[in-house]
């Protein structure tokens, strides 16, 4: 997943919204979100077994991972990162873990009480509590500024996005902002992205989940198809 972005308003009846757009590559296989681990839903890489999104509804709480940059793990003793968010999600935070076995990622743990983000490098951890307002995290870590110039497009656009009223309410343009506003691949503001490369594989934007965590319950919705504003589907009813 290479764009995440959280919405936190403690006032509003849905109070965090997280948006996750999910980049691959496209031979990578993969299933769409069920209950594949008991108690716990999300997609399933099926080259390594984890997620990249997890949710625990009971709990009412998620953990979503991105790639990120510094000094990868020993291949000897690398391990997936892709069953970070499932512990994360099940336990509330980062896992206590050997991170060294791990390549560099963020990882955002969201529940309706607001949210926390970790960053490792392959040998410094960090960690932010992200405050009430609009966030927008990707490959770089969790970009404040205007530089990145995806976050400068989309995060205005997403802060000013009407909150649904209710878990089941229309996500109304949510939806459109999530797969992209119709700014095309080539776009360097584009969140959602197709490369072909040289070798003949091809790196992109493969799902989006939109997500809303409240204290009624969850609501869940995914699409494998992320240019298509009407193509989600509701995996949790809320």
């Amino acid at each position: 997943m290479c764009t995440v972005v959280v919405s936190i308003d403690p006032s509003a009846e849905i109070p965090l919204i997280l948006v996750g757009v999910r980049d691959e590559f496209t031979g990578r296989p993969w299933v769409p979100p069920a209950e594949h681990w008991p108690g716990l839903i999300g997609g399933r890489d099926l080259q390594a077994g984890g997620t990249w999104l997890a949710v625990d509804p009971a709990a009412r709480r998620a953990g979503a991972l991105l790639n990120g940059r510094g000094v990868l793990a020993p291949e000897e003793t690398r391990r997936s990162r892709g069953e970070l968010p499932l512990r994360a999600a099940a336990e509330g935070g980062l896992p206590d873990l050997d991170l060294t076995c791990y390549d560099p990622f963020h990882l955002v743990v969201a529940d309706p009480g607001g949210a926390r983000l970790w960053h490792w490098n392959g040998s410094v951890l960090g960690e932010d509590e992200l405050p009430p307002g609009t966030h927008m995290i990707v490959n770089s870590g969790w970009e404040r500024g205007d530089e990145n110039e995806r976050v400068a497009f989309f995060r205005p656009l997403f802060a000013k996005a009407g909150r649904p009223p209710a878990l089941d309410a229309p996500w109304g343009e949510w939806r459109e902002l999530a797969t992209g506003a119709g700014l095309p691949a080539g776009d360097p503001r584009s969140m959602i992205i197709h490369h072909e490369l040289p070798d003949g594989r091809v790196f992109g934007s493969l799902s989006v989940t939109l997500l809303a965590l409240a204290a009624g319950g969850v609501r869940y919705d995914f699409t494998g198809d992320p240019r298509d504003p009407a193509a989600f589907r509701r995996v949790l009813p809320g």
